[in-house]
């Protein structure tokens, strides 16, 4: 394997630098193959710093409980809106992409506003930026109308929220 394909924190800078100065020009020479490692690298990166910051800014009393809750949702939610968005995307205008390349570009949007979505209220605005870098994503780098992106992006945020309704409605007894 070359070590283009590789995941290095060379990659990761490069990356960031691109998504961060020219999110457009990015995702339009968006690489043609984009390893899982790499994406994964990029996300993991990020998530330990979004978690190491989140602990050392606010007071736990299980510092190691907490910094792996915060770690596996912040790499699990990547995982389960890529997986809904590329479910909705097959259902909806067809396979369009591979997953591994669908799921980039929810791991390199995600991993860059990870690194403000610690700070106090900042999730406010990281939250909508990460979806319009999602969907600048699909439109530049997979060829999607906008609204294609937004539709795809609309109905797995509806459908993950459904879910999230739903799984606190269950009674968490086994009683009546």
């Amino acid at each position: 394997m070359s070590a283009a394909k590789q995941f290095t924190l060379r990659f990761y800078y490069q990356t960031l630098t691109g998504i961060l100065g020219e999110p457009r020009k990015f995702f339009s020479e968006y690489p043609r193959e984009v390893e899982w490692k790499q994406s994964l690298g990029f996300l993991i990166i990020s998530s330990l710093f979004f978690t190491g910051a989140s602990l050392v800014c606010n007071a736990h009393q299980n510092i190691f409980m907490m910094g792996a809750i915060l770690f596996i949702n912040a790499v699990g939610m990547v995982v389960i809106t890529a997986s809904l968005g590329f479910m909705v995307m097959v259902l909806t205008v067809g396979k369009r992409a591979s997953f591994t390349k669908f799921f980039s570009l929810y791991a390199f949007s995600t991993g860059v506003t990870l690194l403000v979505s610690w700070i106090p209220l900042f999730s406010l605005f990281a939250e909508p930026w990460k979806w319009w870098l999602v969907a600048t994503g699909m439109t530049k780098g997979l060829g999607f109308r906008w609204t294609q992106a937004l539709l795809i992006i609309g109905f797995s945020i509806g459908i993950l929220i459904l879910f999230f309704w739903t799984a606190l409605s269950l009674p968490l007894s086994g009683g009546r």
